[in-house]
């Protein structure tokens, strides 16, 4: 990678840095391509780079109507973890996690993954038991847990409160240590930049109006630069994807919501693991830039807002005081939304639409971001393909129609939606 010196990034700052290297293209579309995957965040970009790499499919396009992680990929809390008990979930999110664990050196970009744990707290004994039946599910399907007592979990969290007869006391806690977060940019960045070094075409700008059909098939879709042409076309939209799917007549079961989340000024060291207490609907971590950055349930109302409402906002904080007293005296800087495509049982859907061409990667719930390398692994293989991979078969759309649901709702998300 080239190097600058002070006085070049000091010019370039002076002209409004136009003239930097690009780490990607900027290409004008083409008349058509082997796939077009619609919807420029992690798991799009994913798809787009193991489509290349593992498949060989270099002639994909990437559209994405605003700028590369401009959705959910840049407005989460960066929380990886394959803490899962139902089978399906388990297996899919661990398989994610694997590719986490070399997503750097795979990328030839650092996209800080740090596995630092991830801690579930106990906080009643009906959530020991749970949280032990989690446990060990997860061990039987090969993943790290670890069931830690009162006084080992409150010897890892300095500052919370210590008396045992409060609201909210600790009983214990599922601990994953291998679980952790990146640096959600970092993911972003690095799809994009190992993409286009692969041929993909990576269309900013580009938005989505309609779709080409050919008699009962899609055959690409109408954008505001023009018409493109698709063997096959892959929605990767997350909140969007009511929308965009009803453009082509498709009504999915799923719904859009905000889910919020924090960030403080930073402060030193004091969280050197992720936390999630269920009970006071409240999780939070540390970044690496020392800001400490939480959430709580989702908005209650339908939206495709990026931004929540002041009840969120009064109860995050409420009950981020609550399990650390001390952080009533630090400044909350912003906050922002994400939206959450919901599905009936919590889990996503990752396969073949109703509609010949069309395929669906959507209804991540509260797992989109942990999920982007597997994701993208998964959902390369089914385009590729035209069919789903072991691992991702049970997530099938028309598991709702047959009734196999898989019922996990984020394991331990704080608001069951339906």
């Amino acid at each position: 990678m080239k190097a600058y010196s002070a006085w070049s990034v000091f010019r370039h700052a002076l002209t409004g840095n136009r003239h930097w290297p690009r780490a990607w293209r900027d290409p004008e579309p083409k008349a058509g391509y082997d796939v077009v995957i619609v919807g420029g965040g992690g798991h799009g970009l994913a798809t787009a780079y193991y489509l290349a790499s593992v498949h060989g499919i270099r002639k994909v396009a990437v559209l994405e109507k605003s700028y590369i992680g401009s959705g959910n990929t840049g407005r989460n809390t960066t929380i990886v973890r394959s803490n899962y008990e139902q089978n399906a979930n388990a297996r899919f999110y661990e398989f994610s996690l694997k590719l986490w664990e070399d997503l750097s050196l795979e990328l030839n970009y650092n996209t800080m993954f740090s596995q630092r744990g991830v801690l579930d707290v106990a906080q009643s004994e009906g959530m020991v038991e749970r949280y032990i039946r989690r446990g060990n599910a997860m061990r039987l399907n090969g993943i790290d847990a670890e069931f830690l007592s009162p006084a080992e979990v409150r010897s890892m969290l300095p500052g919370i409160y210590e008396d045992s007869a409060c609201r909210y006391p600790i009983h214990g806690g599922l601990y994953q240590p291998r679980a952790g977060n990146a640096r959600h940019d970092a993911v972003a960045w690095g799809f994009a930049r190992a993409a286009d070094s692969l041929g993909v075409d990576i269309i900013q700008g580009c938005e989505v109006t309609g779709f080409l059909q050919e008699g009962e098939r899609i055959a690409g879709v109408r954008t505001n630069r023009g018409d493109i042409r698709a063997g096959r076309t892959g929605l990767a939209v997350a909140g969007s994807t009511g929308h965009v799917a009803g453009l082509a007549g498709l009504r999915l079961p799923i719904e859009s919501h905000v889910l919020q989340a924090f960030v403080t000024e930073p402060v030193k060291p004091v969280i050197d693991t992720v936390l999630t207490f269920e009970l006071a609907d409240f999780y939070i971590s540390q970044s690496d830039r020392g800001s400490l950055v939480f959430g709580g349930e989702l908005d209650r109302y339908s939206s495709y807002a990026q931004r929540g409402n002041l009840p969120i906002v009064h109860d995050v904080l409420e009950a981020a005081v609550t399990m650390f007293p001390m952080l009533g005296r630090v400044r909350m800087l912003r906050h922002w939304g994400g939206v959450c495509d919901m599905t009936p049982d919590g889990s996503p859907i990752i396969g073949a639409s109703p509609i010949e061409g069309l395929y669906l990667n959507c209804g991540w719930c509260y797992g989109g971001f942990k999920a982007t390398p597997g994701s993208g692994w998964m959902f390369a293989h089914t385009l590729a393909t035209g069919a789903p991979h072991a691992v991702n078969a049970p997530f099938a759309l028309d598991r709702f129609e047959r009734g196999y649901t898989i019922n996990e709702n984020g394991a331990g998300p704080f608001f069951n939606l339906h």
